[in-house]
């Protein structure tokens, strides 16, 4: 029985066939093909690389799936548009951005990462002068 509403299951997606040209040892020759040729034409090196690349765009797809079964089409909208709102939210140049607020509506802060662990260019020890970063951005400079 269905009530023509979209499935919630997750479609893998899986790379369509390598097409690489081949040099003498069976690798693309970097001299011809550029050093950064191969890397998009292969495929995914293991089955849940591409799963867990799209994980978050996966779960908020059916999260707003579900809303819009549960609660119509208003819940959804209202989510995105908060989400979008927040997304907007600027600081000056020079200073970092948490992005706390947009973390927090889609359930990212309660998560452990590799983010949260290896250096992200938030936490850098170099940071430019102010001035010259909002002079920079306003086009004085």
């Amino acid at each position: 029985m269905s009530f023509g509403l979209p499935s919630l299951k997750v479609k893998p997606e899986q790379a369509s066939e390598c097409k690489i040209r081949d040099g003498p040892y069976g690798i693309p020759n970097p001299f011809v093909e550029g050093l950064s040729a191969a890397k998009p034409k292969l495929r995914v090196s293991h089955p849940l690389e591409a799963s867990e690349r799209n994980y978050y765009l996966n779960e908020e797809k059916m999260n707003m799936a579900m809303l819009r079964n549960i609660q119509g089409l208003h819940a959804p909208l209202k989510l995105t548009m908060e989400r979008k709102f927040a997304k907007k939210i600027g600081r000056l140049p020079f200073l970092p951005s948490s992005n706390l607020q947009h973390e927090v509506l889609t359930g990212r802060d309660l998560d452990i990462g590799f983010e949260d662990i290896l250096n992200i260019p938030d936490m850098c020890e170099t940071a430019g002068q102010p001035h010259a970063v909002v002079e920079r951005t306003l086009g004085l400079l």
